[in-house]
């Protein structure tokens, strides 16, 4: 029984081997649009949105696995052809000393709720933070920029995302009804 409902769970389910694809559901390789058989033995890197979000988020989750065991994010990632799309994320370490080691993972396509509009790195990593809530200065400090800085990446998202003031893009980039 349990097999089964890991084959047909309405959700992406993986499991990871030192960031490599051990085995996924159905729904995790239609989300991707690969085959199940096709993930096997794959990087998870294939299916990051730039080989710098891989390494980037990478060490926030290994940072977050060592101190909790858990790790979530929203975030783009890409399907095999190419094409980005807002993911929602979800892993649990199975080896708490090594958080890498093995581990499973949850991935929930948020297409429909959140459009992906096209941005560099350092602007996805700045309205991530903001969809966070934190401050410009926040920001600044964790990705070591001015707030000034900061402030020019926020006005660049508002300009790309239609948006007419702060709340309005936290809204859109959340994908929350305005």
């Amino acid at each position: 029984m349990s097999q089964l409902a890991y084959e047909h769970a309405p959700i992406g389910i993986c499991m990871l081997d030192n960031r490599r694809i051990h085995a996924a559901n159905q729904a995790f390789a239609e989300m991707f649009g690969t085959t199940a058989n096709d993930c096997a033995g794959r990087s998870i890197a294939d299916f990051y949105a730039s080989p710098e979000d891989f390494e980037t988020i990478g060490n926030k989750v290994r940072r977050a696995m060592e101190a909790e065991g858990r790790y979530h994010d929203e975030r783009i990632m890409k399907r095999a052809d190419g094409q980005l799309f807002w993911c929602r994320v979800r892993g649990k370490s199975l080896s708490p000393d090594n958080p890498f080691q093995s581990g499973v993972w949850t991935f929930a396509d948020l297409s429909d709720e959140r459009p992906v509009v096209s941005l560099t790195q350092r602007e996805r990593e700045v309205a991530i933070l903001t969809c966070r809530g934190k401050t410009s200065k926040e920001i600044g400090l964790e990705l070591d920029l001015s707030y000034r800085t900061v402030e020019e990446y926020r006005a660049r998202l508002l300009k790309k995302f239609g948006a007419r003031k702060l709340a309005e893009l936290v809204a859109k980039l959340s994908g929350m009804p305005l």
